[in-house]
């Protein structure tokens, strides 16, 4: 028969039901995902160093990569309806000129909006955080409420956020696996960033994820 503690007895005391303990967590080495779980922190330090090309691209395809012939996504999506919008500006990413670069998920494709350093200018849209200077290239994840809104109408608005916290948690554990640093930034001037990265009338940006080697 278990042994109630004292906080047990007294939650039980205060009409509250008795707490269940849990089968202990053990980290099989061959169980990856749970051993990436317990290591991922977020990470606001890097060395100022560039990063291969094939790490912006598994990164890339972790947020919104198609994984299967039918066009699902790698993060799930209400309706499979992808209002997500992902962007990457780079500063030091091998075979890849700095700029800001929209993703296409259909055919795994970069287009290049603009050319250039942009990384300050957003340390600066971000409310002055100037960490991010250090990082090789940041994702912004942005969404169309619209591709969303209008099959659940104000409901949609949720499931778009929802889509977000997917899509930064599937970088967030590659990152991770990776031995890359990341983080989510919330704080930033929307209509500045939106300007910045020359987004369609419609889209929102929503939150930036830094990426570089952890400092």
């Amino acid at each position: 028969m278990a042994i109630l503690s004292t906080s047990q007895s007294s939650n039980i005391e205060k009409g509250r039901k008795p707490l269940i303990p849990l089968p202990e967590i053990k980290l099989d080495q061959d169980q990856l995902l749970p051993r990436i779980l317990q290591r991922r922190r977020s990470v606001r330090y890097f060395h100022k160093s560039p990063l291969p090309l094939e790490t912006l691209s598994s990164l890339l395809w972790a947020a919104q990569g198609i994984s299967s012939p039918n066009g699902y996504r790698t993060a799930p999506s209400a309706g499979a309806l992808y209002p997500i919008i992902l962007y990457s500006v780079v500063e030091s990413v091998d075979s890849l000129d700095p700029g800001i670069y929209r993703y296409h998920p259909e055919g795994h494709l970069l287009e290049r909006i603009r050319k250039g350093n942009f990384i300050s200018s957003i340390c600066r849209i971000a409310l002055g955080q100037w960490w991010m200077e250090d990082c090789s290239f940041l994702l912004v994840i942005g969404a169309d409420y619209e591709k969303t809104t209008w099959k659940y109408g104000e409901r949609g608005i949720r499931y778009v956020h929802m889509e977000v916290g997917h899509v930064a948690q599937n970088v967030h554990l590659l990152a991770t696996e990776l031995e890359l640093g990341t983080v989510v930034v919330g704080a930033f001037d929307d209509e500045k960033l939106h300007n910045l990265l020359v987004m369609n009338p419609g889209e929102n940006p929503l939150c930036l994820m830094p990426v570089g080697i952890p400092g």
